[in-house]
């Protein structure tokens, strides 16, 4: 009955919360600025995949353990073509440097550990290459934080690991990047749910304290 779950109904489960006008219009906002060489981690359902702009794209790869067959339909639709890699974000197949841009929207907070998977994102990333996320976590008021800490233990088993409760901006900067820009913000929506950052960070283009490099395996 779980692996059930997990590969039929929690995939359209999310994709249909995810698709909610909440979370549809910061995608909107976001996407279109990915440019170069993209890669794109989650890309589950493919809900990017319309707001890319395909003039600007030089390649685009996704990765994702479970990529759903609607990814390939929207990419057909949107005219673009992915490289899909089913594998896990905090092991990315890839040399170093050797992307652009990376795009992660509603991934962090389901990632087991999320922490990993930033430093292979900056891993992977050119020096001044920058992270495009979309991201639900930690509310800036009290009270809903409490709300956050209480319904993620039963919540994250419904929803694909997701947490509710993660510092995204914290993760960020202990991976080694520069937030350039940053919104924090509720959505209209229950607000354990909808409190959303919004932001482009980068990865410097000069060594220095916060640049960590490439570590050997």
């Amino acid at each position: 009955m779980s692996n059930f779950y997990n590969d039929h109904i929690l995939p359209r489960a999310v994709d249909v919360i995810c698709g909610l006008p909440s979370f549809e219009s910061g995608r909107a906002e976001l996407v279109p600025q990915a440019s170069g060489r993209v890669l794109e981690i989650g890309m589950g359902t493919g809900r990017n995949l319309p707001y890319y702009r395909a003039a600007g794209l030089q390649c685009l790869c996704g990765v994702d353990p479970g990529l759903h067959a609607l990814a390939r339909r929207r990419a057909e639709a949107a005219g673009l073509e992915i490289q899909a890699l089913p594998l896990s974000a905090e092991r990315i197949p890839v040399d170093d440097r050797s992307f652009d841009c990376v795009v992660s929207t509603f991934t962090l907070c389901t990632i087991p550990d999320a922490a990993q998977a930033l430093k292979e994102v900056y891993r992977v990333l050119v020096p001044g290459g920058r992270l495009l996320f979309l991201e639900h976590g930690a509310a800036p008021d009290a009270s809903v934080r409490r709300w956050q800490d209480r319904l993620t233990p039963y919540w994250r088993p419904l929803a694909g690991g997701c947490h509710l409760n993660r510092e995204m901006p914290g993760l960020i900067e202990s991976a080694g990047f520069w937030i350039e820009s940053l919104q924090r913000r509720y959505r209209p929506g229950p607000r354990w749910l909808t409190s959303l950052y919004s932001g482009v960070a980068t990865r410097p283009r000069s060594p220095g304290p916060t640049d960590r490099g490439s570590s050997p395996d």
